[in-house]
């Protein structure tokens, strides 16, 4: 296939990105097919790289990690997709390589980096290259009768849908339990929306934008603004004994009540707000520069922890069939849908936390 497309990049300035042309991808092995997107996001992740210099003119920074299209091409070697098949391109794939060992996120591909630079290209543009695509895509019923919502629905189980389900699972959760989700960006909006569709007695929802606590009131969860009063005692007052499980979504990028950030904050609050013997997911990014944590006092509680970046592939099971049952909306969490030549403004608007999801119509 020969043309160009559109693809959204950082050139090397902080807080900009441009949209570009890039050539259209063409099947490179036998494993390979070429997806034609329909939609792909915005995503908080994606604002780390957004915050600093990424990229370059000569090697430009390019974003995206959740889409879903259908299939225009199939390499030689491709035995369960066609030509019009409907995809979810999961954030991470398969590496095409068997191992004793489970999965890890060390083993497979991941989208997104500099052009060239890495194993994958970014997936806000117009076409992909899906290597080693029998393994990693993940089908999904689309037809003609099916609504460009339900799309979004599936759209959402390329990343941050599967990403807060798991968080949900690493907090040991058990259907009847009460829940906090500290951050409403669309992972911990998800999160707590994922609590309350597998049974929670009673989800928290904490955050300070107001638009964001507004849709956690919305799909259930009581909505908890840190700005008004310290989140933890808010909640001991609802639960004297604390939540049993607690989910952190928002990663080393916390900010304090005065604008300042503290690494560890959410984490400790966790601990504070988390009842004995109960446990808390963790799947905000962090990294070394987690300070002030008191690891002691989650141990003289007996509280477990479990985390880490998700594999979509491992969770798909269970969320494809709530969407396509009708029992899942995630789409709930989208504020706008634009096209790709209004990327820059709308990642300047998302990085205000004027938008809660930001999805791109392609």
């Amino acid at each position: 296939m020969a043309g160009i497309m559109r693809a959204v990049a950082q050139l090397g300035q902080a807080l900009n990105v441009s949209v570009i042309d890039l050539p259209i991808p063409t099947i490179q092995n036998a494993t390979d097919v070429i997806v034609r997107l329909n939609a792909t996001a915005i995503c908080g992740s994606d604002l780390h790289s957004y915050h600093v210099q990424s990229g370059s003119q000569d090697q430009p920074f390019l974003y995206g990690h959740e889409a879903i299209g259908y299939v225009t091409e199939v390499g030689d070697a491709v035995q369960f997709l066609n030509v019009g098949d409907y995809v979810v391109i999961p954030d991470n794939l398969d590496n095409g390589r068997y191992t004793f060992e489970p999965d890890t996120y060390v083993v497979p591909l991941g989208f997104g980096g500099l052009q060239g630079g890495g194993p994958l290209p970014g997936l806000q543009t117009e076409y992909a290259r899906i290597p080693f695509a029998d393994n990693s895509l993940i089908p999904v019923p689309v037809n003609e009768t099916t609504t460009f919502e339900t799309l979004l629905d599936y759209l959402f189980v390329s990343g941050i849908f599967s990403t807060a389900w798991s968080g949900v699972t690493f907090s040991g959760f058990k259907p009847g339990d009460t829940v906090a989700s500290f951050g409403a960006g669309p992972v911990g909006l998800l999160a707590a929306y994922s609590a309350v569709l597998r049974g929670a007695s009673r989800v928290y929802s904490v955050d300070h934008v107001q638009n964001r606590l507004d849709l956690a009131a919305s799909i259930g969860a009581i909505p908890i603004n840190y700005h008004e009063r310290n989140p933890v005692q808010q909640i001991l007052e609802r639960e004297p004994n604390g939540v049993r499980r607690s989910v952190e979504a928002v990663g080393f990028e916390a900010e304090a009540v005065n604008g300042t950030i503290d690494s560890s904050l959410t984490l400790r609050e966790m601990v504070n707000v988390t009842a004995p013997g109960g446990g808390m997911g963790i799947v905000g990014l962090f990294n070394s520069t987690l300070t002030d944590f008191n690891i002691g006092q989650a141990y003289e509680k007996t509280i477990s922890a479990n985390g880490g970046i998700v594999l979509p592939l491992q969770v798909v099971s269970e969320l494809v069939p709530l969407i396509t049952s009708g029992r899942a909306h995630p789409s709930f969490i989208i504020s706008s849908i634009i096209d790709i030549e209004e990327a820059p403004e709308y990642y300047a608007r998302f990085n205000r936390r004027e938008e809660s999801k930001v999805v791109i119509r392609l």
